[in-house]
């Protein structure tokens, strides 16, 4: 459960982490921006990132390699996030899984759909909404996402930028990729902040020896 683990000080964020995390929304947003060029009369606000990767979609191995390498640095942020709670860190990497499968099961021609598709990229925007709030630790001394305030913040800021591109999705009102990128991006954004303020200032949350013997007793 969220606030397990040792102190902070103990996890350092190592290099690579940075390097994954911010790979993120480059292959991400670089992904669609290509993808997008390469489609005659694509429209960014009402057709999905998903439809750039469809089967029938222009150089469509753009975007399939664009969410591909996005789920893997996804995998492997969470695997150097170690000032974050284990159970958020799990979650993030499922997240990257999925949006892997996603890249894996790309959608018909002709704008049909796969049960494959929508079921993987369901997971994939759920566990990447909600991750933060499963990230914080007890303790005053972690770096800001180890907090509990900042982890339940980002996931509801992450979940209701979800809720609106669900109503997109329902409503079908022309913005649907619209809203997808936004959540997205933010979603691949996330976990470069979550690095860069778990790195930044460091020696600040480490606590000398004596209060770290007072935190074991």
């Amino acid at each position: 459960m969220p606030g397990a683990g040792r102190p902070a000080e103990r996890h350092p964020v190592p290099w690579w982490a940075v390097v994954s995390s911010g790979a993120a929304p480059v292959l991400l947003i670089g992904g669609w921006t290509a993808a997008a060029s390469r489609q005659v009369g694509f429209d960014p606000v009402a057709e999905t990132i998903s439809a750039l990767a469809a089967l029938d979609a222009t150089d469509r191995w753009v975007m399939t390699t664009g969410l591909a390498g996005l789920g893997v640095a996804h995998v492997v942020t969470a695997l150097g996030l170690r000032p974050l709670a284990v159970p958020g860190r799990a979650v993030l990497a499922v997240g990257g899984a999925a949006t892997v499968l996603v890249a894996a099961y790309p959608l018909p021609a002709g704008g049909g759909s796969s049960a494959a598709h929508t079921a993987a990229a369901a997971l994939a925007f759920g566990a990447l909404s909600v991750w933060p709030a499963l990230a914080w630790r007890r303790g005053g001394l972690e770096p800001p996402p180890a907090r509990a305030a900042v982890g339940l913040g980002a996931a509801a800021v992450l979940t209701g930028l979800l809720g609106w591109f669900g109503a997109e999705l329902a409503l079908d009102d022309g913005r649907v990729g619209l809203a997808e990128r936004v959540t997205a991006g933010a979603q691949a954004l996330w976990p470069l902040t979550a690095v860069l303020l778990s790195r930044r200032g460091s020696a600040g949350w480490r606590p000398t020896r004596r209060r770290a013997r007072r935190q074991r007793r």
